[in-house]
């Protein structure tokens, strides 16, 4: 018997407009209704997710950032798991040479959440991304000092694929490697990949264990559906799991 559904977001939930089809949100509707529940579970940050959430007339919770929390749907943090500033400082000196690929995100209630030393607008995809949150962007130089903050959620990183894997080789490959955890989203259709650094031992696959564990909820019955490499825990964690 199913008790919980864990749903990916781009690429699973979504149709190539973006968008979230009728029929998706019809069963979702009907399985909330029947009792069950029904987790979103993304790499988004909330706000980026929102649209998405708004979209859906149902009871839902939001695991986000790749795992590093869980919130309700009206944004209050149930759980966190933050990437200690140390950490974060020590990923930041390794991967220098993304620097204009690089930001922090912060878990913070609208302004500041995503912080950038300089962000490469000539590329289309960070352009759109720019666009859609600019209202949660703010630039301080060097990034290191937006550490003084306090401990950001992760440390984000977008580029061509190519780029992405050898920063993901670098970061493997350095001291700070145990005391973080690398998940990677790939589009080799459109040549761009997404890599988010979140506390070791962070994964949705991780998170979505522990909140099923919480709730009493045995991996049998837990189905999980995804698309991307950063569902693999996900997937592999759930009884009943499901690839796009």
């Amino acid at each position: 018997m199913i008790r919980l559904i864990a749903l990916d977001i781009d690429g699973t939930l979504l149709d190539s407009e973006w968008r979230v089809p009728e029929a998706n949100r019809d069963a979702i509707r009907r399985a909330t209704d029947r009792g069950l529940e029904v987790a979103l579970v993304t790499g988004r940050r909330f706000d980026f997710a929102r649209p998405v959430i708004d979209a859906i007339d149902a009871p839902l919770t939001l695991v986000v950032s790749g795992g590093a929390l869980v919130k309700d749907r009206e944004g209050r943090t149930l759980s966190a798991r933050l990437l200690p500033a140390a950490a974060a400082r020590d990923v930041l000196e390794v991967t220098r040479a993304f620097r204009d690929a690089t930001a922090l995100v912060f878990d913070r209630p609208r302004a500041a959440q995503v912080v950038h030393e300089c962000l490469d607008l000539g590329n289309p995809h960070r352009l759109a991304y720019y666009d859609r949150n600019r209202d949660f962007i703010v630039q301080v130089v060097p990034l290191e000092a937006a550490l003084g903050d306090g401990d950001p959620i992760q440390v984000m990183f977008s580029g061509t694929v190519a780029e992405m894997r050898r920063l993901v080789a670098l970061i493997e490959a350095a001291p700070v490697a145990p005391r973080c955890a690398v998940a990677t989203t790939e589009y080799e259709a459109r040549d761009f990949s997404l890599v988010d650094v979140n506390q070791a031992g962070c994964t949705k696959g991780t998170t979505l264990a522990a909140w099923a564990s919480a709730r009493g909820i045995d991996r049998s019955e837990v189905m999980a559906i995804g698309d991307n490499f950063n569902d693999l825990e996900m997937l592999q964690f759930a009884g009943q799991p499901g690839v796009m």
